[in-house]
């Protein structure tokens, strides 16, 4: 039997901390929400109901917990849809060099590079300048982009690198139009791609705090809002409210990989589109 060295079980126990580090205080803040109606922001727990949860539907005195949160959702799925169109659509015409595609391509990721708080106050003195108000549907959205476009144009162009072009090829052969084969060719190859950009793009935007910060105007996002409830909410609500967006989070996740498989299946089963295009 081969026996394990100093060096693997150095690694597993680098390995456990850092689980323990990364969900560690996200796994307590779920068991404290969960608190009674008495119950505090630390152990030990004083009873165990849904007391909490059900106080986040009920007007508070300090906090927009259903405004904020649907604000983020909307802005989250806006920014999903746009993050795929657009990258897709950048990832088909970079196959292709074009005069001055580097330098394009180098502008739409330095954003990656420059702090997002600089982004986020860069952007905010920019509509201050113009005499336009910051707001999270318009300055917040364009911020959110800047952070979620680099990374669909990464993936994407990665994609788009593997592709075999030969079955564009083929459906030009048989007489579909270029509206065809992208439609009954390339979407169907690339859906699971596109649907790990769609679930960046959410994600990102929905945890987003500091391109948010001086972006959103006069109405929080929900991680803006958790931030400002820190220093006034001392209630379990404010737990309850983080179990609920890890919790969507989570389930965000799973939608995607659920809707993966089922392409794949699909495929597997029946084959693609490309032979419907005509």
């Amino acid at each position: 039997m081969h026996r394990r060295g100093p060096a693997f079980w150095l690694l597993t126990g680098f390995f456990a901390l850092f689980v323990l580090f990364l969900y560690g205080p996200t796994i307590t803040i779920t068991i404290l929400s969960f608190q009674g109606p008495s119950g505090g922001l630390t152990f030990p727990m004083r009873g165990v109901s849904l007391h909490w949860f059900g106080n986040l539907f009920e007007k508070q005195m300090v906090g927009d917990f259903s405004g904020s949160f649907q604000r983020s959702i909307v802005l989250g799925l806006v920014t999903m849809v746009v993050t795929v169109l657009v990258s897709f659509s950048a990832g088909l015409a970079f196959r292709k060099r074009f005069r001055g595609s580097a330098a394009i391509f180098y502008l739409a990721i330095a954003s990656l590079i420059v702090p997002s708080i600089l982004i986020s106050l860069g952007i905010g003195l920019l509509f201050r300048v113009m005499g336009v108000d910051t707001a999270w549907y318009s300055s917040a959205f364009g911020a959110h982009l800047t952070w979620t476009l680099p990374f669909g144009l990464l993936i994407m162009f990665a994609v788009f690198n593997r592709f075999d072009r030969r079955y564009e090829e083929a459906a030009r052969d048989l007489g579909a139009t270029s509206w065809q084969t992208v439609k009954h060719v390339i979407v169907p190859i690339l859906l699971p791609s596109l649907i790990g950009v769609g679930l960046f793009g959410f994600t990102l935007s929905y945890d987003e705090f500091a391109r948010s910060l001086y972006t959103a105007g006069t109405f929080n996002t929900l991680p803006l809002e958790i931030y400002g409830m820190t220093t006034n909410v001392t209630t379990p609500v404010l737990y309850a409210l983080g179990t609920v967006t890890t919790g969507l989070s989570f389930l965000v996740i799973a939608l995607a990989l659920v809707s993966t498989i089922i392409v794949r299946r699909r495929r597997e089963r029946h084959g693609s589109d490309a032979g419907k295009a005509a």
